[in-house]
């Protein structure tokens, strides 16, 4: 299981960060991605990242704005997000699945994914 925290209300222009941890296993050799689901529309990649070496893909809509980082002392995944817009406002959830490709774009679908954690609400105000 996934243990995703750190949402909350923040205005627009602000910056939160969260975070995602596994409950009884490690990211090794993993994939770890971030989406988003936004209110009556369908989930969008954001971000992915390969816990072994640390590279990292974005969506063209937070590049240069959010970044995915590993702490790998605490076993946490981290998704820094700043500047942040209204149309950020969504659930985040976080996702891990076993590292099978060499492909990001791969990993900026929900199938490689094979856990998922519970989302945390992020609401950006005007």
């Amino acid at each position: 299981q996934l243990q995703a925290c750190g949402g909350g209300l923040v205005q627009a222009g602000g910056s939160l960060r969260l975070s995602c941890a596994p409950s009884g296993f490690s990211f090794d050799n993993y994939a770890i991605g971030w989406f988003r689901q936004a209110p009556g529309k369908d989930r969008e990649f954001v971000a992915a990242t390969w816990w072994t070496n640390g590279r990292a893909r974005y969506a063209d809509s937070v590049r240069g704005r959010f970044t995915i980082s590993g702490d790998k002392a605490k076993n946490t995944v981290f998704l820094e997000m700043n500047s942040l817009k209204p149309e950020d406002t969504a659930v985040y959830y976080c996702a891990t699945g076993p590292r099978t490709s060499d492909s990001f774009t791969y990993y900026e679908h929900s199938s490689p994914y094979d856990s998922w954690g519970q989302g945390t609400q992020l609401t950006v105000s005007s």
